[in-house]
């Protein structure tokens, strides 16, 4: 069965390239971000994970945990975060599950038997501290991920979190964003000091409120 968003992110024990972990007391407080990839040394995931890895700071400074899934065993793992770590002149600093028995990639369904009965799909989970699904993405085996999306996508749902608004198409870090319907012009100036620009009743906008 299918996870959709808002549903409880499925916990697990899975060996990894950095020991033992069991999923939901791994994560803690923090956001989480698992995403699996088709097989060991292929060349998509080697640039992939190469990329993760050299945005590590980035998902740090937005207290995002990453946890990567492979159906291979874990002594491959560890000889492919070499050639990872080589390739894209960076240290992978984050576990790869091992999942030799396809355990994790069942609990998310991240096999699609019509796209391949074996190898997982490019799939992606954001997850909040709260342990919910926040987002998923799911990409076919060809093509890589775009990593500055995710990112972007992790301040959208961040900011969101917390503050009584959504995110225009393109939305960048800094933009403007919506006021939310939920809110009545009533409440507009004690909810949001820096002003709201009415474009349509129903659309209204105001400065990132965390900037």
């Amino acid at each position: 069965m299918s996870l959709r968003l808002g549903d409880i992110a499925p916990d697990f024990t899975a060996n990894t390239t950095e020991g033992p972990i069991h999923f939901h007391e791994w994560l803690g407080n923090s956001w989480g971000m698992i995403f699996s990839h088709p097989a060991d040394f292929t060349p998509v995931c080697t640039t992939e994970l190469g990329r993760t890895a050299q945005l590590s700071d980035e998902f740090a400074k937005r207290g995002v945990k990453v946890v990567a899934v492979s159906v291979d065993p874990l002594d491959q793992h560890h000889e492919w975060v070499k050639d990872i770590n080589e390739v894209n002149n960076t240290t992978v600093n984050f576990p790869l599950i091992a999942d030799e028995n396809r355990e994790v990639a069942t609990l998310y369904d991240m096999i699609h038997p019509n796209a391949s009965e074996k190898a997982t799909v490019r799939s992606v989970f954001i997850i909040g501290p709260d342990k919910k699904i926040k987002l998923t993405l799911t990409y076919p085996a060809s093509t890589g991920r775009n990593f500055f999306e995710i990112l972007r996508v992790i301040d959208s749902l961040q900011l969101t979190a917390n503050y009584s608004v959504a995110t225009p198409a393109d939305w960048q870090e800094g933009e403007d964003v919506i006021v939310t319907p939920a809110v009545s012009n009533d409440q507009l100036d004690e909810k949001f000091p820096k002003g709201v620009t009415f474009v349509k009743p129903y659309l209204r906008k105001t400065p990132q409120p965390n900037k």
